[in-house]
């Protein structure tokens, strides 16, 4: 009865690193690991914005903080890691939203072109408004 319970409970090991044999899942499993620098980029607006509350004297506390070459490396690594999540997120997009204008569905490049185009227009007002 013993070796009965024990094959029924086997579970098979799986390496730590299964995901990495295919491009597929390595995507998936990069894509997933991007929302936490997502978080990370929420949680440093959030710190700014406290900082500017406080003051001038706590922003600039916190411009010397970012300013730290630990920070910067950080932050240019999550700005990958950004970038990455927004592009596989809009490249999703046709397969998320189905677009029909007067009864014929729209071809997904289509779809895809006006999500990035709206993201460059984004960009360039966000830009515009920083730098003026």
């Amino acid at each position: 009865m013993t070796s009965h319970l024990e094959a029924r409970y086997h579970r098979q090991r799986v390496p730590l690193l299964w995901w990495a044999r295919r491009r597929s899942y390595a995507m998936f499993m990069l894509r997933e690991l991007s929302s936490a620098f997502v978080a990370l980029f929420v949680v440093e607006l959030l710190f700014l914005i406290r900082a500017v509350g406080r003051g001038p004297a706590a922003y600039e506390g916190y411009l010397d903080a970012l300013a730290h070459p630990a920070m910067i490396v950080v932050n240019v690594v999550a700005v990958a890691f950004v970038l990455l999540h927004a592009v596989t997120f809009a490249n999703l997009t046709p397969r998320a939203m189905v677009v029909k204008v007067r009864g014929r569905r729209v071809p997904s490049r289509a779809v895809l072109a006006g999500v990035y185009f709206g993201w460059l227009v984004v960009t360039a007002v966000l830009a515009w408004l920083v730098v003026g």
